[in-house]
């Protein structure tokens, strides 16, 4: 297992150091900037010292952005698209080589409910850069198939997370956004890691490909 990080190596080594607690026969942190190419190549390189194949890709790299057309500078479009939509692309170009060494292999991408739907609350950029990992996921997936690589991404609602948190930090506000969905909920990543957990697992969900996931608490727009 490789856990890819941007800044937080301390929490990507605590993250290697449960994996191998459970169990795990081989756990390794690599540092990369998703939305960069030289970063990508170079992790990409690292990881293939480090492991034979990968059975598994996980692209759940992103930032948060706030605001409408308007608002949202030029560099603030491109920096949410670098890292949200590229940074897929350029984690799945520079990892194919290593799934395709796999007896099987399965690419999951974490988009979202902006990507579905234009009335909530992430600005213009961040839907967008959502939308696109959907398209991405879909294209993929028709051509990775004849590969026996599935591709497939789930789309959250609002996750209760570090990035989230100045969301949920008053009673009041929590209600109103669980108030957004019928099952009056705020998701856990608990719920999102279950969701990954079975579109990567090919003995649950070997005929599923190119399909993207909601997560949303009942929440349609």
């Amino acid at each position: 297992m490789v856990v890819a990080y941007r800044r937080r190596a301390d929490l990507a080594e605590k993250v290697v150091e449960e994996a191998k607690r459970l169990g795990a026969p081989e756990a390794y942190a690599v540092g990369v900037d998703v939305g960069d190419p030289a970063s990508v190549s170079s992790m990409s390189s690292r990881v293939g010292e480090l492991v034979p194949y990968l059975n598994v890709v996980v692209n759940a790299a992103g930032v948060l952005q706030l605001g409408g057309v308007e608002e949202t500078s030029i560099e603030e479009w491109e920096e949410t698209l670098r890292v949200n939509l590229t940074g897929v692309f350029l984690m799945t170009r520079s990892l194919l080589p290593l799934m395709k060494r796999a007896p099987w292999a399965s690419i999951v991408n974490v988009a979202s409910i902006a990507g579905e739907t234009g009335n909530v609350v992430a600005g213009v950029a961040y839907s967008a850069s959502k939308a696109g990992v959907i398209g991405l996921t879909k294209r993929l997936a028709v051509q990775l198939a004849s590969l026996g690589i599935r591709v497939n991404a789930v789309a959250p609602s609002f996750v209760e997370t570090d990035m989230t948190r100045s969301f949920l930090d008053t009673p009041e506000k929590r209600e109103r956004i669980a108030s957004l969905h019928p099952l009056r909920i705020i998701l856990k990543p608990e719920d999102v890691a279950e969701a990954i957990l079975f579109l990567a697992d090919p003995s649950r969900s070997r005929g599923i490909t190119g399909h993207v996931l909601s997560i949303n608490a009942g929440r349609r727009t």
